[in-house]
Parts: C-alpha cells; sequence; structure tokens
C-alpha cells in the first residue's frame, strides 16, 4: 500500500495556490533535470520555487512525495499525448499511425532526458507499485485501441500480447538510446518506427512458422 507520505497533504482550491503547487512542481522538476538526485531537496526546491519552506509543507510532507507527483504528472502528459496520436490517427494509414505513436514515445523521454531517467528510477524505488501498474494498463488501453483501429486481431489475449510487446520494444530502443548522447529524435523514431513495423510484420505471418497473428482491417 502506497504510504500516507508519498500523497500530498492537500488540493489547492483557489487559482492562487494551484499556481504555488504548479511552481513548487516546476521547481522540483528543475533541480531533478539540472543537479540530480544529489541536489535534490525541500529547501533547494522551495528556494527555486520563490516560497517559504512551510509553504511547500503545506502540500507536500516532504520530498517523496513531490517525486510520486510529477511521476504521476509525468503519467498524465504521456497518456494524453498517446490518446490524441490515437484519436488522430483514426482512419489513417498503419505506417501513419506508427510514426505518431513512436514519436510521443520519443518525445516524452527526450523532452527533458535526465528528468525522464530519474523519475524512471524514483518510480522503481518508490512504493507505489498499484499507481504504476494503473499507468502500464491505461498506456496499454491506448496501443490496443490503436491495434483494433489499424488491425485485425484473431482475439482479445492476442490482442493483449501484441500490444505489450510493441510498448517493450518501443521502451527498449528508446531507454537504452537516451542513455548516451542525446540522439537526433526524428532518427531515433524512424529507428522505433521500423521496429514495431517489423514485429507486426512478422505477426502477420509474413515469416515461416510466424503463425497465426494480426492481419490488417481490409
Amino acid at each position: 500500500m502506497t504510504q500516507p507520505a508519498l500523497f500530498p497533504r492537500k488540493a489547492p482550491r483557489q487559482s492562487r495556490s494551484a499556481a504555488t503547487v504548479s511552481a513548487i512542481l516546476e521547481a522540483a522538476a528543475h533541480i531533478l533535470d539540472q543537479r540530480g538526485l544529489e541536489g535534490y531537496n525541500t529547501n533547494a526546491v522551495a528556494a527555486r520555487a520563490g516560497v517559504s519552506i512551510g509553504s511547500l509543507y503545506q502540500y507536500f510532507p516532504g520530498k517523496d512525495a513531490l517525486t510520486v507527483t510529477l511521476i504521476r504528472r509525468d503519467h498524465e502528459a504521456l497518456l494524453a499525448a498517446l490518446a490524441a496520436a490515437v484519436e488522430r490517427t483514426r482512419g489513417a494509414r498503419l505506417a501513419e499511425g506508427l510514426a505518431a505513436l513512436a514519436r510521443v514515445a520519443v518525445d516524452h523521454q527526450l523532452d527533458r532526458p535526465r528528468l525522464a531517467r530519474l523519475l524512471d528510477i524514483e518510480e522503481d524505488r518508490l512504493p507505489i507499485s498499484r499507481d504504476s501498474h494503473a499507468t502500464i494498463a491505461a498506456i496499454a488501453a491506448q496501443v490496443e485501441t490503436f491495434l483494433e483501429q489499424h488491425l485485425a486481431p484473431p482475439d482479445r489475449e492476442h490482442l493483449t500480447v501484441t500490444a505489450a510487446d510493441l510498448l517493450a520494444i518501443a521502451r527498449g530502443i528508446i531507454d537504452t538510446a537516451a542513455q548516451g548522447p542525446i540522439p537526433d529524435r526524428h532518427v531515433l523514431a524512424r529507428r522505433v518506427r521500423w521496429a514495431l513495423a517489423g514485429y507486426l510484420e512478422q505477426m502477420n505471418g509474413s515469416s515461416p512458422g510466424a503463425g497465426r497473428g494480426v492481419q490488417p482491417r481490409p
């Protein structure tokens, strides 16, 4: 169970308090991105946000609560961008749809790559597995919706496995690329699209022994 100290103390109710919380969260993201975990503490965040430490503690009981809120904000942004891409490519060719999904995934990881990596590390450390599983399920549901729009999978189980595999392929390529010098995101998105398309071709039975897989919608 998620520990109470990982939750914000309260939600802002007025525009002024909402602006304060937004400034605190952006300051936390900046500190993590620029100074890493070593320089990340509530005093540094409060100073960067231009608020007193007491004001910070009105909303967040500690550093971990800030981090969890950043992780949740990051998840929400990814889901919104993914959902928009799925809707935008409804009726488009499969290749166009895969290109849009690949670009969403690449942009999400590379807009602030150091911050993205540190949030991934902290997500594994903190006891928020329920939140993480819910996010993975929501992301997978968007990919399943995409597949239903563009392909005719034989059954729900096959659809679920295909979506999970596509996510694993994309994350593996992007996370590995982001560990070194920041790659050209256009090139990286193209590599991800090629990998996803190649996987779907194999699932379509284009190679010996591939078996029954997904079929393009007529």
